[in-house]
């Protein structure tokens, strides 16, 4: 019996990435681009979002579009959104990327400001991105919502409860998400990085360089372009193929807990 390998052309098709001024959202730009996808990218970094573009560009990105985007603003979002529906009325995939973690301080030394920018962009930015985007995707065979979680949604840590928490809550809306899309052609995929190295720890020590490197020091982390890539290979299965959850960790990682370092 001969196997079948057709995958979802994604030339001239469009993505649409949040987050995409580095890390992840970066790689994910050039990853499509480089199968020549038309990508819409949104960041709050206008200077890094528009070297990511000019990556695409270079990977083979059939267009590429830079847009100012704060997903903790609704506002934003529907500008944002609004920008897309003047560009298109078919999305083929959309990752919300945008997110990430402030802050390792236990519950009783929590700090507002780190609590409520973890749950406006990890899960408050990731509805209200859906929410506009994914009515564009409704009628398209073989769309995919590519959710952006991490092993802390699935495995608690000191220092990362809300972290955690927001990525718990991601991973049931795309729960959630995938109930509520059943009958329609878009699929949804929560996808669960472990240990990747990106600006992630950095951003989360805010700014402290030596605190950062130790997250990785001994370890062979994920890259961003590792991600990308298992993005872009989510997004060519055909249309008939949904990956509900994907969890990938490092060789070396087994739990956030446990890490065997060099």
């Amino acid at each position: 019996m001969e196997l079948k390998r057709t995958k979802t052309d994604l030339k001239n098709k469009w993505v649409v990435i949040t987050g995409a001024s580095s890390g992840f959202g970066r790689a994910a730009a050039v990853a499509f681009g480089s199968v020549g996808a038309q990508l819409m990218l949104g960041a709050r970094r206008l200077d890094r979002l528009r070297e990511t573009a000019q990556l695409a560009t270079e990977a083979g990105a059939a267009s590429v579009c830079p847009l100012y985007l704060d997903v903790s603003s609704t506002s934003s979002v529907e500008e944002f959104g609004n920008a897309l529906i003047e560009r298109t009325q078919e999305v083929q995939v959309l990752i919300n990327n945008a997110g990430g973690a402030h802050g390792v301080d236990p519950v009783l030394e929590g700090k507002d400001e780190d609590w409520e920018t973890m749950f406006q962009t990890n899960v408050l930015g990731l509805l209200r991105v859906s929410r506009k985007v994914i009515p564009l995707m409704l009628k398209t065979e073989g769309a995919l919502v590519i959710n952006v979680g991490s092993i802390a949604g699935r495995v608690a840590y000191e220092g990362g409860s809300a972290y955690c928490g927001a990525k718990a809550a991601e991973l049931q809306i795309s729960k959630a998400l995938r109930l509520e899309l059943c009958g329609s052609p878009v699929r949804v995929t929560s996808l669960d990085p472990g240990m990747a190295e990106t600006d992630f720890s950095l951003v989360r020590f805010k700014g402290n360089e030596s605190k950062a490197r130790e997250v990785y020091r001994g370890v062979e982390a994920l890259s961003a372009e590792d991600i990308a890539e298992t993005m872009l290979w989510l997004a060519e299965r055909p249309a008939h193929i949904c990956v509900d959850e994907l969890v990938i960790k490092p060789t070396a990682q087994a739990a956030p807990h446990k890490v065997a370092r060099k």
